[in-house]
């Protein structure tokens, strides 16, 4: 059950990768013209906050857009988890490709939400204090909640204080500053991805692409679980053709999208509505209403996605018209299609 906002019907199905059934060709190029690079520039930068030693301008900044993936993703990831467990009856050891401060193991493991963090964060008294006493702190923080979560989780991402935050406040068990779209991993760091046996993904997908998804696999020891939330922007065809080539089949969830943020403003809401639309997709009722949308995206082999198709493991509920701050909407006039503000 997600609560709290990720789109739904109440007809939600899986397919692989393509709708009606069909399992995608790995050789079939569907809209590899797409260029992630192309499409980023649709989207606002947000890369400053990740390079503070701790997450207040992370929270600050992301909250203030109501941010809400890592509560919407977190209770289909705890059923994933879950059906992964019983099928191969191994613990899961989940890669957080694209982690940051450790954001999707903090609500995983303990009874916490982004929400309930930004406001800890936007108190006045954390406001003043140093990054060392702020990590002091949120170690010990950390550490007074029992952990629920059903996995340990390594980290990987391209900036280095916000792997070493959590790292230092319990979140990841270990962590990896790397960026595999142009580096290899070193031994080291391979080892680490040795230990993994799921790989999630709810927000890079689109900052990385199959680059960096090949070396992770090359270097993984189990065949893993590949569990991604996509913004609809980003086409996926490549990153399933790549995991097809690894005995990976990849379904998709119909029937429900799962909201990311608010858009920032104008420019952001419009170019992204634009770029959806030259890749054939509608917006209505969807982006149109002022907030960026995220697919899901189940990669395992064959055997236990027939064993346990992604519909049955998956249960989703809305929360649809939980209030959040002013967005962006269109709406179509007899002079055409206009932009508003909505309270």
């Amino acid at each position: 059950m997600i609560g709290d906002f990720g789109y739904s019907s109440n007809n939600s199905t899986s397919s692989f990768i393509e709708g009606d059934g069909a399992i995608l060709d790995p050789n079939r190029a569907h809209d590899q013209s797409a260029s992630f690079s192309d499409i980023n520039a649709s989207k606002a930068n947000f890369d400053a906050i990740y390079t503070m030693d701790d997450p207040r301008a992370y929270f600050s900044v992301l909250g203030a857009l109501d941010y809400m993936i890592p509560d919407v993703a977190e209770p289909v990831v705890r059923q994933i988890l879950a059906a992964k467990t019983q099928i191969d009856e191994a613990e899961p050891v989940v890669l957080d490709v694209g982690c940051s401060y450790g954001i999707n193991a903090a609500v995983h493991r303990f009874p916490l939400n982004f929400d309930t963090l930004r406001r800890r964060y936007a108190r006045r008294e954390m406001a003043a204090l140093s990054s060392e006493e702020m990590t002091r702190l949120d170690r010990n923080f950390f550490a007074a909640w029992p952990d629920t979560g059903l996995a340990r989780f390594i980290g990987l991402d391209v900036s280095g204080p916000a792997v070493h935050y959590a790292k230092t406040v319990g979140l990841l068990d270990d962590g990896i500053v790397a960026d595999l779209e142009t580096n290899a991993l070193t031994s080291e760091q391979a080892k680490i991805v040795s230990r993994a046996n799921v790989l999630l993904a709810t927000g890079c997908v689109g900052y990385v692409t199959e680059k960096t998804y090949c070396k992770l696999l090359d270097a993984m020891g189990q065949t893993p679980w590949v569990i991604s939330f996509v913004l609809r922007m980003f086409p996926y065809d490549r990153l399933a053709s790549v995991f097809a080539e690894r005995g990976l089949v990849t379904e998709r969830l119909q029937g429900a999208t799962f909201v990311q943020r608010r858009f920032r403003d104008t420019e952001e809401f419009e170019s992204t509505i634009a770029t959806l639309e030259e890749r054939g997709i509608d917006t209505t009722g969807f982006e149109s209403e002022g907030l960026f949308q995220a697919d899901l995206f189940l990669s395992r082999p064959e055997a236990d996605a027939q064993a346990a198709p992604l519909e049955e493991l998956v249960t989703v509920t809305s929360g649809r018209h939980k209030t959040v701050g002013p967005r962006y909407v269109q709406v179509k006039t007899d002079d055409g299609t206009q932009i508003t503000m909505e309270p």
